[in-house]
Protein backbone atom coordinates (compact mmCIF):
# COMPACT_ATOMS: atom_id res chain seq x y z
CA UNK A 1 0.00 0.00 0.00
CA UNK A 2 2.87 2.25 -0.43
CA UNK A 3 2.82 5.56 -2.94
CA UNK A 4 -0.19 7.57 -3.31
CA UNK A 5 -3.70 5.21 -4.12
CA UNK A 6 -6.95 6.68 -5.41
CA UNK A 7 -9.33 3.20 -4.92
CA UNK A 8 -10.42 4.21 -1.68
CA UNK A 9 -12.79 7.68 -0.73
CA UNK A 10 -11.66 10.23 1.90
CA UNK A 11 -14.58 9.22 4.82
CA UNK A 12 -14.07 5.56 4.00
CA UNK A 13 -10.41 6.47 5.27
CA UNK A 14 -11.47 8.90 8.22
CA UNK A 15 -14.18 5.84 9.66
CA UNK A 16 -11.59 3.06 9.34
CA UNK A 17 -8.29 5.40 11.22
CA UNK A 18 -10.62 6.36 13.54
CA UNK A 19 -11.04 3.23 14.56
CA UNK A 20 -7.45 2.35 13.84
CA UNK A 21 -6.78 5.23 16.55
CA UNK A 22 -9.44 3.95 19.18
CA UNK A 23 -7.04 0.50 18.72
CA UNK A 24 -3.91 2.70 18.32
CA UNK A 25 -4.60 4.48 21.64
CA UNK A 26 -5.69 1.29 23.77
CA UNK A 27 -2.15 -0.15 22.98
CA UNK A 28 -0.65 2.74 23.65
CA UNK A 29 -1.86 2.99 26.85
CA UNK A 30 -1.03 -0.81 27.58
CA UNK A 31 2.81 -0.36 26.58
CA UNK A 32 2.74 3.02 28.23
CA UNK A 33 1.11 1.98 31.57
CA UNK A 34 3.76 -1.35 31.58
CA UNK A 35 6.78 0.85 31.12
CA UNK A 36 5.74 3.26 33.62
CA UNK A 37 4.99 0.60 36.29
CA UNK A 38 8.50 -1.06 35.42
CA UNK A 39 10.62 2.65 36.07
CA UNK A 40 13.11 3.39 38.53
CA UNK A 41 11.06 4.97 41.38
CA UNK A 42 13.42 8.18 41.74
CA UNK A 43 12.52 8.82 37.53
CA UNK A 44 8.74 8.30 38.82
CA UNK A 45 9.08 10.79 41.15
CA UNK A 46 10.92 12.87 39.16
CA UNK A 47 8.09 13.28 36.83
CA UNK A 48 5.17 13.36 39.21
CA UNK A 49 6.71 16.63 40.70
CA UNK A 50 7.22 18.42 37.20
CA UNK A 51 3.67 17.07 36.55
CA UNK A 52 2.59 18.22 39.73
CA UNK A 53 0.61 14.67 39.85
CA UNK A 54 -1.40 16.05 36.93
CA UNK A 55 -1.74 14.52 33.10
CA UNK A 56 -0.96 16.85 30.07
CA UNK A 57 -4.98 16.02 29.30
CA UNK A 58 -6.15 17.34 32.81
CA UNK A 59 -4.64 20.49 32.77
CA UNK A 60 -5.87 20.83 29.34
CA UNK A 61 -9.21 20.02 31.04
CA UNK A 62 -8.46 22.39 33.89
CA UNK A 63 -7.50 24.94 31.58
CA UNK A 64 -10.93 24.75 29.27
CA UNK A 65 -13.11 24.78 32.24
CA UNK A 66 -11.18 28.18 33.15
CA UNK A 67 -11.95 29.74 30.44
CA UNK A 68 -15.79 29.33 30.43
CA UNK A 69 -15.64 30.15 34.33
CA UNK A 70 -15.98 26.86 35.90
CA UNK A 71 -13.67 25.13 38.36
CA UNK A 72 -13.37 21.23 37.79
CA UNK A 73 -13.17 18.71 40.91
CA UNK A 74 -10.72 16.47 40.96
CA UNK A 75 -12.50 13.69 39.31
CA UNK A 76 -14.34 15.44 36.16
CA UNK A 77 -10.73 16.98 35.34
CA UNK A 78 -9.67 13.36 35.30
CA UNK A 79 -12.52 12.25 33.37
CA UNK A 80 -12.58 14.80 31.08
CA UNK A 81 -8.55 14.33 30.68
CA UNK A 82 -9.60 11.21 29.56
CA UNK A 83 -11.98 11.72 26.63
CA UNK A 84 -9.20 14.69 25.06
CA UNK A 85 -6.82 11.77 25.45
CA UNK A 86 -9.25 9.46 23.54
CA UNK A 87 -10.35 11.88 21.25
CA UNK A 88 -7.11 12.90 20.38
CA UNK A 89 -6.35 9.75 20.09
CA UNK A 90 -9.30 8.86 17.64
CA UNK A 91 -8.05 12.30 15.38
CA UNK A 92 -4.56 11.30 14.96
CA UNK A 93 -5.95 7.65 13.71
CA UNK A 94 -8.46 9.81 11.17
CA UNK A 95 -5.81 11.87 10.35
CA UNK A 96 -3.45 8.74 9.74
CA UNK A 97 -5.63 6.92 7.83
CA UNK A 98 -6.04 10.12 5.17
CA UNK A 99 -2.63 10.53 5.02
CA UNK A 100 -1.40 7.42 4.09
CA UNK A 101 -2.06 5.96 0.68
CA UNK A 102 -2.27 10.10 -0.46
CA UNK A 103 0.87 11.38 0.58
CA UNK A 104 4.15 9.68 0.05
CA UNK A 105 5.81 8.53 2.97
CA UNK A 106 3.11 8.34 5.31
CA UNK A 107 3.28 4.95 5.65
CA UNK A 108 6.61 4.75 6.83
CA UNK A 109 8.08 2.01 8.59
CA UNK A 110 4.52 1.03 9.02
CA UNK A 111 3.30 3.07 11.49
CA UNK A 112 6.55 4.34 13.28
CA UNK A 113 7.20 7.16 11.23
CA UNK A 114 3.77 8.78 12.36
CA UNK A 115 4.51 7.81 15.47
CA UNK A 116 7.42 9.28 15.76
CA UNK A 117 6.29 12.50 14.37
CA UNK A 118 2.95 12.66 16.52
CA UNK A 119 5.12 12.50 19.74
CA UNK A 120 7.93 14.94 18.77
CA UNK A 121 4.66 17.02 17.78
CA UNK A 122 2.89 16.41 21.03
CA UNK A 123 5.00 15.48 23.73
CA UNK A 124 8.01 17.38 23.10
CA UNK A 125 6.30 20.08 21.38
CA UNK A 126 2.68 21.29 21.46
CA UNK A 127 2.41 20.22 26.05
CA UNK A 128 4.82 22.40 26.59
CA UNK A 129 3.65 25.70 24.01
CA UNK A 130 0.03 25.07 25.59
CA UNK A 131 1.28 25.64 28.97
CA UNK A 132 -0.04 21.96 29.12
CA UNK A 133 3.41 20.77 31.00
CA UNK A 134 6.86 21.90 31.70
CA UNK A 135 9.68 21.83 28.99
CA UNK A 136 11.33 18.64 28.06
CA UNK A 137 14.12 19.21 30.78
CA UNK A 138 11.79 18.85 33.80
CA UNK A 139 11.32 15.22 33.04
CA UNK A 140 14.00 12.63 33.48
CA UNK A 141 15.13 10.72 29.97
CA UNK A 142 12.60 7.73 31.49
CA UNK A 143 9.46 9.92 30.80
CA UNK A 144 10.57 10.54 26.88
CA UNK A 145 12.17 7.31 26.53
CA UNK A 146 8.40 5.76 27.31
CA UNK A 147 6.52 8.69 25.61
CA UNK A 148 8.21 7.58 22.50
CA UNK A 149 7.69 4.13 23.02
CA UNK A 150 4.20 4.65 23.23
CA UNK A 151 4.01 6.72 20.23
CA UNK A 152 5.74 4.10 18.41
CA UNK A 153 3.18 1.39 19.59
CA UNK A 154 0.81 3.70 18.86
CA UNK A 155 1.93 4.04 14.66
CA UNK A 156 2.28 0.66 14.35
CA UNK A 157 -0.94 -0.28 16.01
CA UNK A 158 -2.73 2.15 13.89
CA UNK A 159 -1.26 0.44 10.68
CA UNK A 160 -2.06 -2.75 11.41
CA UNK A 161 -5.26 -2.09 12.16
CA UNK A 162 -5.39 -0.28 8.81
CA UNK A 163 -4.36 -2.76 6.99
CA UNK A 164 -6.49 -5.33 8.83
CA UNK A 165 -9.61 -3.34 8.05
CA UNK A 166 -8.51 -2.89 4.43
CA UNK A 167 -8.42 -6.10 3.96
CA UNK A 168 -12.41 -6.78 5.14
CA UNK A 169 -13.79 -3.54 4.53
Amino acid sequence: MHGVRHDHDLASDLVKGALAGVAATWVMGQVTSYLYEREDEQAREREDEAREGKTAYGVAAEKAAEAIGQDLPEEQRKQYGSAIHWGLGIGAGAVYGALRGRVPGAESGHGLVYGAAFWALMDEGANTALGLTPGPTAFPWQTHARGLAGHLAFGAAADTTLRLLDQVV
